[in-house]
């Protein structure tokens, strides 16, 4: 046995012990049942720390011995109730202080797990509950496993946390399931917002052999591995043989590996070791295997991407909960109908949100009958095509019909407790139909206002009751991004902000506080990006070079195709805003206006599939390569630039802190998980030392050194 000592210093894990029974089948075959349980409530899922392994792979080897004695004929291993187990403790790893522990981390996971498959007698899993990680490991590494129709969640999300499946996942999924399911799993689902397999989908895809009801999955897994036990054969279509192997296997990888660089770049580590790991899989002894998946969580968890993720993480999921500056929750009045100001795509958009995540009634009004019957046309067709994919019931979709409604007159908005306006970007015509709109709603309505660009205070200023204005910007397309910027205005209540807290939360959005300053957060940033981007062309460098230069920065896309997916004309209009802010830190290009009247910029085939730049689009900007500033000084200018409106952001107190910038970039920016946040990547570069002689965060959030 390998010394895992050094790994059993924590007194402060949570164990989850290994409860076993015995339980006489039908048959009168004994089956030993453990249950891993935490002692806690439904809050706290069980995890799989040191002492928890150590526990786990004791009563397992006590069960071997049972099972030379003839006392046991199998072992299952299942769960509290909601949960088999969410994987080992990250915050744990987070912590390890030397490369070796990490790499105990991983042949611990090894030594305990894989004593399943080697009992003596056979050996079940019953996923009763969520199984994430090395939860779901723990289940591959038995011979046969059942699911629970009502679990939650399964996944094996380590990719997306900048790690790797490293307890057997790697080697034993794709073996299981076959390569291209495997891919799906371990690559293309964690990397897809982190997406998690409903049973169903486990089941279809032979993770599990068989799916039972919720009510009497326990006892229905038990008859059913007494069935096994008496020579019921388990058929699994997808495992894969030797064709697929010599044939498929190699291939699908090049080509997973080709779409995460498309879509990612070179810079994430972890999906690249991940798909060598799956590539190797195809041959050779599961020993060597594990040997590998051991020296990946090793490397994995001391780097920079590893820690970096686990802040990112922890944002999304702690410190968005408790958001900085947010007044007292009781504050926020009840919404109980939404006004939208509008009936554009935008403002459609908003309804068609408002219906399904409030299930309030919602009315729209815009300058013609004929925009509001588009707008309402628009609406009904997209929950109409939900319901032709399986994701909305007819029922559901004649309820949200039925609360839908549109108007010429405002008087329609007078019992309404919260209006939105997405009208034309413009100060006069958004303070005109608010002063129109106040006429009519009672004084208590919260009145919102999607601006990404202008002043919140400007847009409030020629109301009665100015207090009531707060801006909640949303990012495009709304359905999708995660992020509301809340927007205090210097007259906006507490009670108008706690219920733009209260509303962006039942959107299941999740929300940033920002002063009410240009560009907000997000906007801010991308601005000074896309304009050193443009000041770049400008100066010569074509838009090839600059991509690459600032390609470390890791973004899901490059500055000009961002540039065309938000428009031109919009791209175009934020840096004129943001230059009008500062034209000592913002640029603002003519060539980019060119550019927008053009309407062009990215050359693409039929399918849509990017070819390159248009070359009219080249020849506007007159760029050419080997002109202007190096690639390496367009990426240091930009760096700089980012730190130090990073910091200036700070010291005017746009919000209360780094984390809440990270928040709003990863949220509404794409940020990458892998670098934590802008600040976290901008400490690690030296940029934040090199702008003002500090680090956002101290000690830095680094991974482990030496």
């Amino acid at each position: 046995m390998q010394d895992f000592a050094p790994l059993l210093t924590d007194t402060d894990e949570i164990i989850s012990h290994s409860f076993v029974s015995d339980v006489t089948l039908r048959s009168g075959r004994v089956i030993a049942l453990i249950t891993l349980d935490n002692g806690k409530d439904h809050t706290r899922p069980s995890t799989l720390g040191p002492h928890t392994l150590l526990e786990f792979a004791g009563k397992l080897d006590e069960l071997k011995k049972r099972a030379v004695n003839k006392e046991i004929h199998a072992v299952a291993v299942t769960g509290k109730p909601y949960y088999l187990a969410a994987g080992v403790d990250l915050t744990k790893v987070q912590g390890l202080k030397d490369r070796h522990s990490g790499r105990l981390i991983g042949e611990m996971g090894h030594w305990a797990l894989d004593k399943l498959s080697d009992l003596g007698v056979p050996s079940f899993v019953f996923i009763n509950g969520l199984a994430l990680g090395g939860g779901l490991e723990v289940a591959l590494n038995a011979h046969y496993r059942t699911v629970n129709q009502a679990a939650p969640a399964i996944a094996l999300p380590e990719v997306f946390l900048g790690l790797i499946p490293g307890w057997g996942g790697a080697y034993l999924l794709p073996n299981l399931i076959g390569i291209r399911n495997a891919l799906k799993v371990i690559i293309e689902n964690p990397l897809k917002q982190n997406r998690m397999l409903k049973p169903a989908e486990a089941l279809e895809l032979g993770i599990a052999d068989v799916m039972f009801d919720s009510p009497r999955f326990l006892e229905q897994s038990l008859d059913w591995a007494d069935d096994v036990l008496g020579g019921k054969k388990v058929k699994r279509k997808n495992e894969p043989g030797k064709v697929e192997k010599a044939t498929i296997w190699s291939p699908a990888v090049s080509i997973a590996r080709k779409t995460v660089r498309q879509k990612l770049g070179s810079v994430p580590l972890s999906p690249y070791v991940a798909l060598d790991l799956i590539d190797a899989a195809k041959s050779g002894t599961k020993k060597d295997a594990f040997t590998r998946e051991d020296q990946a969580i090793e490397d994995l968890s001391a780097s920079d991407q590893f820690h970096a993720s686990i802040y990112a993480f922890n944002l999304v999921q702690k410190h968005a909960k408790k958001p900085s500056g947010a007044p007292d929750k009781a504050l926020a009045l009840p919404v109980t109908k939404v006004g939208v100001l509008g009936a554009g795509l935008m403002a459609s958009q908003f309804a068609l949100l408002f219906l399904r995540r409030l299930e309030i009634p919602v009315v729209i009004t815009d300058v013609s009958q004929e925009r509001i019957d588009k707008g309402l046309s628009y609406i009904i067709g997209e929950l109409d095509k939900l319901v032709e994919k399986g994701r909305l019931s007819s029922d559901d979709r004649n309820r949200y019909a039925g609360n839908l409604s549109g108007a010429l007159d405002y008087k329609a908005f007078s019992d309404c407790d919260w209006v939105i306006e997405a009208v034309f970007e413009e100060l006069k015509i958004k303070q005109e139909v608010f002063a129109e709109l106040e006429k009519h709603v009672s004084e208590s309505c919260i009145l919102a206002t999607n601006t990404s660009s202008l002043s919140v205070a400007e847009i409030g200023s020629k109301l009665a009751n100015p207090e009531r204005v707060v801006g909640f910007h949303f990012f495009n397309p709304v359905a999708v991004m995660p992020l509301v910027e809340v927007v205090r205005a210097p007259k906006s209540s507490d009670q108008a902000v706690a219920t733009a807290m209260n509303v962006a939360r039942n959107l299941r959005k999740t929300a940033v506080i920002t002063s009410d300053s240009a560009g907000f957060v997000v906007n801010r940033l991308l601005g000074y990006l896309l304009g050193e981007a443009m000041r770049a062309v400008d100066e010569g460098a074509s838009f090839e070079q600059v991509s690459e230069a600032i390609a470390p920065l890791g973004l899901p896309m490059n500055p000009f195709d961002l540039l065309e997916l938000v428009g031109l004309k919009v791209g175009a209009h934020v840096l004129d805003s943001m230059h009008a802010f500062n034209s000592d830190r913002f640029y603002a290009s003519a060539n980019l206006h060119k550019l927008a009247e053009y309407g062009k910029l990215i050359d693409r085939d039929s399918k849509g599939n990017i070819k390159g730049y248009d070359k009219k689009a080249m020849e506007i900007v007159g760029n050419a390569l080997g002109k202007g500033r190096s690639s390496e000084e367009i990426f240091e200018s930009v760096n700089l630039g980012l730190a130090k409106e990073v910091k200036l952001m700070l010291d005017e107190g746009v919000v209360q802190s780094a984390q809440d910038i990270d928040l709003g970039m990863i949220m509404g920016a794409a940020w990458p998980f892998h670098l934590g946040g802008i600040t976290p990547y901008l400490d690690r570069t030296g940029a934040s030392e090199r702008a003002f002689g500090g680090t956002f965060h101290d000690p830095m959030i680094i991974g482990i050194r030496g």
